[in-house]
């Protein structure tokens, strides 16, 4: 008996933390900028806690009864927050107040749950051992839900059905709390069907999961999803419009089919083209292989590697017909090395030189993100280029996210690299820009591979000129202590939204 009990505060302990790490990623999947969404919602949250603890004191009759209705309704709630969130962001304008209401509601009843669960069985133990093994499966609760949800939870079942998982296991918790403490329960029948009511209920939600989720994602993008999978570390989307095919990481366009190669000719060209006898490239990012598509022009290229976070984004190019037309099957070169890390600590234990380095990471939407744009990360980097080598960083747009772009040169030069500025018309993005770093002088290539369908020796240079409006303008240095490029981006491009 004593072992079913401290199972059940195990799993109320996991599934509270779980509906929390859900709303926090689901946050900061469609508004960015992680820490400030998990530094909200976990406070939100245990602040709910702490009420929910407050107002225990006031329930004294029927102790069971009120805790299989609460357990009842942290499933609900919680099993259907993430479904009712997804939507919210697709149809309404209130989606950031919903958040909240539903963060701080699962939290006002977690924190009912454990004082309540204490007091039932004060009269089975000792204060102190009833103290001590309650919280111990609590935080068990928590560690254990803290390592399936990035390693098991996202990747498997996705956020949808992670939330109802959950639900159905509160659910499940207040059925058998009405078999386990019985003969403290006047209406057992009513309450044993209305947990079955809400079991049945979070159990058509897991079947009308993937229908949830297209829904969702149907009302966000413009154009019809023909894939969607959350992973560990982003969500990816991929929808067509007829030829028109678009790629967006956690809810920011990435490509268009129809005009990324102008990005990628722009990223690649200007800088390897002057690198004579390049061998060893290297690619931060970058794993739809576009970018490697366009190295693999050049036939002298021996060796590239190519670091990537996401094991799921290298797989979907590697294997999907539609993209690995795209990039011309670039990552089933023999010539390319895949490497599904972080790029940050792989550069830091990275003994070999490159010739050239290609750093396509996304746009420093967050902390995580931004770290791969500082001075610590710069200098790791210019340890790893050969004496003639080059990198080229894409650099976010200099006309929308002006002293965005700027900060990114100048911490380029703090890490003690010359910088060569230069930008691009993308139609899917405007303008937009990249900068070319290397510790010797720069010439631009006197010749470009053959078959390119934007870039030529003749509109080269003018990419290295900038008109008034983006001219350089004051920016500070982004260090790893700092990131004041994060808050630059989020200042300037919410200007933009308005």
């Amino acid at each position: 008996m004593s072992a079913v009990l401290f199972l059940s505060v195990f799993l109320i302990a996991a599934c509270g933390l779980i509906y929390e790490l859900i709303a926090g990623t689901l946050a900061s999947y469609l508004l960015g900028d992680s820490v400030f969404q998990f530094s909200t919602v976990i406070g939100s949250y245990l602040f709910a806690m702490g009420i929910g603890s407050w107002l225990s004191r006031f329930l004294g009759r029927g102790l069971v009864a009120r805790f299989v209705s609460i357990e009842l309704m942290v499933g609900l709630v919680g099993g259907f927050s993430s479904s009712l969130l997804f939507l919210a962001f697709a149809h309404t304008h209130g989606f950031r107040l919903l958040l909240y209401v539903v963060v701080l509601v699962i939290g006002v009843l977690v924190g009912l749950e454990i004082p309540l669960l204490m007091r039932i069985l004060k009269g089975r133990f000792q204060f102190r051992d009833l103290i001590a093994h309650v919280l111990t499966f609590d935080y068990l609760g928590a560690l254990g839900a803290s390592l399936l949800f990035p390693i098991l939870l996202v990747p498997k079942l996705g956020l949808v059905r992670s939330a109802l998982l959950f639900g159905l296991i509160n659910a499940a918790v207040a059925l058998w709390s009405t078999f386990l403490f019985r003969d403290q329960l006047l209406r057992i029948a009513g309450l044993r069907v209305s947990c079955l009511v809400v079991l049945a209920a979070l159990g058509l939600g897991m079947t009308a999961a993937e229908r949830i989720t297209a829904a969702a994602d149907s009302s966000l993008y413009t154009d019809e999803v023909i894939f969607a999978k959350d992973t560990r570390y982003q969500r990816i989307v991929l929808t067509r419009w007829k030829d028109d095919v678009r790629l967006f990481l956690s809810s920011h366009l990435q490509f268009s089919s129809r005009d990324e190669y102008r990005y990628h000719e722009a990223l690649v060209h200007p800088g390897l083209g002057s690198v004579a006898g390049a061998r060893q490239v290297l690619v931060l990012g970058g794993g739809d292989g576009l970018a490697v598509r366009e190295i693999l022009k050049y036939p002298g290229v021996e060796r590239i590697t190519l670091v990537d976070l996401d094991p799921e984004m290298t797989r979907l190019f590697s294997e999907h017909s539609f993209l690995t037309q795209l990039n011309a099957g670039s990552l089933r070169s023999p010539k390319v090395k895949i490497v599904n890390e972080d790029a940050f600590p792989w550069l830091e234990t990275a003994a070999e030189s490159y010739d050239f380095v290609v750093v396509d990471f996304p746009d420093p939407t967050n902390y995580s993100l931004g770290k791969l744009y500082t001075t610590a990360f710069y200098r790791l980097l210019a340890k790893r280029l050969s004496t003639q080598g080059r990198a080229v960083v894409q650099s976010t747009s200099p006309l929308f996210a002006r002293q965005s772009y700027w900060c990114i040169v100048e911490t380029l030069k703090q890490a003690g690299l010359r910088t060569y500025p230069y930008h691009v018309y993308v139609p899917s993005f405007g303008e937009w820009g990249f900068v070319l770093a290397s510790a010797t002088p720069y010439e631009p290539p006197a010749g470009l591979p053959d078959g390119l369908r934007f870039l030529s020796a003749r509109n080269l240079a003018p990419m290295f000129e900038f008109p008034n409006d983006m001219l350089p303008v004051e920016a500070e240095p982004n260090r790893l202590n700092n990131q004041v490029l994060v808050r630059y981006y989020d200042r300037e491009w919410s200007e933009i939204a308005r």
